[in-house]
Parts: C-alpha cells; sequence; structure tokens
C-alpha cells in the first residue's frame, strides 16, 4: 500500500507540495507554542523555508541558532529539504 501511494505521488508530481506542508508541519512541532505564538507563516519555496515572525526580538534569537534549526528540521522531515532559513 505505501508503496502504491508514493508510486501516485511521484507520477502525479505532488511531493514538491507535500515538502511543503511537512516543512510547515515540522516546524510547528519543534519550535513549540513559545514560537508558534509568534510565527505568522511559514512558506517553503524551493530549498529555502520562508519563516514570518511577528516579534523582532525573537527574530533576532533564533538567527544565531539557524543551522542548528534547518538540521533539527531536516532531521524531522528525513531528509535534506531545508537549506537556507530565512526569518522575516
Amino acid at each position: 500500500m505505501g508503496e502504491a501511494l508514493n508510486e501516485f505521488i511521484k507520477k502525479n508530481k505532488l511531493e514538491k507540495g507535500i515538502d511543503k506542508v511537512n516543512a510547515r508541519e515540522a516546524w510547528t512541532k519543534l519550535m513549540g507554542n513559545g514560537v508558534n505564538n509568534y510565527t505568522t507563516a511559514v512558506e517553503l519555496r524551493g530549498e529555502t523555508l520562508f519563516v514570518s515572525l511577528s516579534s523582532s526580538v525573537l527574530r533576532e534569537e533564533l538567527s544565531h541558532g539557524k543551522s542548528k534549526i534547518i538540521a533539527m528540521l531536516n532531521e524531522e522531515l528525513g531528509k535534506d529539504l531545508v537549506i537556507k532559513l530565512v526569518l522575516r
């Protein structure tokens, strides 16, 4: 069943859309309520994850750990999907 679903996804070119949803869910899961309360948008475009935050202080704090956040996201996703993180 799983193989058939994966084949359907590849055949219909749905991987990018599923990756976008998975990246958003991974951010929500990993960052927790404290960060999610200030997160207004999460969007994966290519290999770049754009995250909009309503707190400039939080944005500055998270910018110091971008590489660690990227590593955590990719580990959660099970593949190197996010190469760059843009906090805005």
